[in-house]
């Protein structure tokens, strides 16, 4: 009964978790880079210069780093929540486990595969970030 209790709480956190997830990015999706627009639709100077403040160097390939940089952030952080809410789930379910072998085993299985979990996340992390930095010395 308590166990069930505990799966409840921990479903509804895991649950608030990944619907919040989202409004914790760093930039909204619908964001418009007003400065850089109007800079290239208000040239008025008519010897041809590019105004003052205006970023003409950005290419496609800068704004696909920029979004995959933002994808693998987002799917990492998300992927980190829920290794983390497992771990607590492998901590509650070892000690709730009251010395049953075969529970003891489970609670250890999630605990290290959670962990196995933040690894590879962290893992990937790096790769991905060393991979793009290395595309863009390319470029």
């Amino acid at each position: 009964m308590i166990t069930q209790k505990i799966k409840r709480i921990i479903t509804s956190f895991a649950a608030a978790a990944v619907l919040l997830v989202p409004a914790l990015s760093t930039a909204p999706a619908f964001a418009v880079d007003i400065s850089n627009n109007l800079c290239s639709g208000t040239n008025i100077d008519i010897s041809g210069g590019t105004p003052t403040g205006c970023d003409t160097g950005a290419t496609n390939s800068d704004s696909l780093n920029t979004l995959l940089t933002s994808a693998v952030n987002i799917f990492s952080a998300i992927v980190g929540v829920i290794a983390v809410i497992m771990i607590i789930v492998g901590g509650l379910r070892y000690i709730t486990s009251g010395g049953d072998q075969n529970k003891v085993a489970s609670a250890k299985n999630t605990l290290m595969y959670a962990i196995i979990g933040l690894i590879v996340v962290a893992l990937a992390q790096l790769i991905v970030h060393f991979v793009l930095q290395k595309a863009n010395t390319l470029t």
